[in-house]
């Protein structure tokens, strides 16, 4: 498990940034934390140092997004999605499932047992001000070999 604070926007871009500089095709990242914490900034900010020049925003309401980049980048948001079944109905396994691109998945927590077996999962938890506490943890070989690395690159105060 690593934990480190950001103490602005800016800092959790960073943050982000120095992660999309270490992922490889295949990762998944789960991204949870309440509404607000800042989900979709660090999506955006993985999703620039990805190569993503269009307008990434919250797939609130398509539920998914994809982005081009140096590899495809599929963006979930399962805040409307109210059962499993509709996962299957949007296509989530056949992307969560896929080795190809890069899988970011917001709200990921309402649907523990539908995630994919390897994931790097990140908690956002707001403090005071727009201070952000981020607590990575991996499940499964390849994450655990990421988080390894973050462990190795990324302050724990930015």
């Amino acid at each position: 498990m690593l934990t480190c604070i950001t103490h602005s926007p800016e800092e959790t871009a960073h943050l982000a940034g120095t992660i999309g500089k270490i992922i490889h095709e295949g990762t998944v990242i789960c991204l949870d934390g309440e509404l607000g914490v800042g989900k979709t900034l660090f999506v955006r900010a993985l999703a620039r140092t990805l190569g993503v020049e269009s307008d990434v925003t919250s797939p609130t309401f398509n539920l998914m997004n994809i982005y081009e980049g140096v590899c495809p980048i599929v963006h979930f948001d399962l805040y409307r999605i109210a059962s499993e079944e509709e996962l299957e109905d949007i296509g989530f396994y056949e992307y969560a499932e896929a080795s190809e691109g890069i899988i970011l998945i917001e709200w990921a927590e309402k649907f523990p047992d539908a995630m994919p077996e390897d994931r790097l999962q990140v908690r956002i938890d707001a403090l005071d001000g727009e201070d952000r506490q981020f607590t990575f943890a991996a499940e499964g070989e390849k994450s655990r070999c990421l988080l390894g690395e973050l462990n190795n690159i990324v302050d724990r105060e930015h």
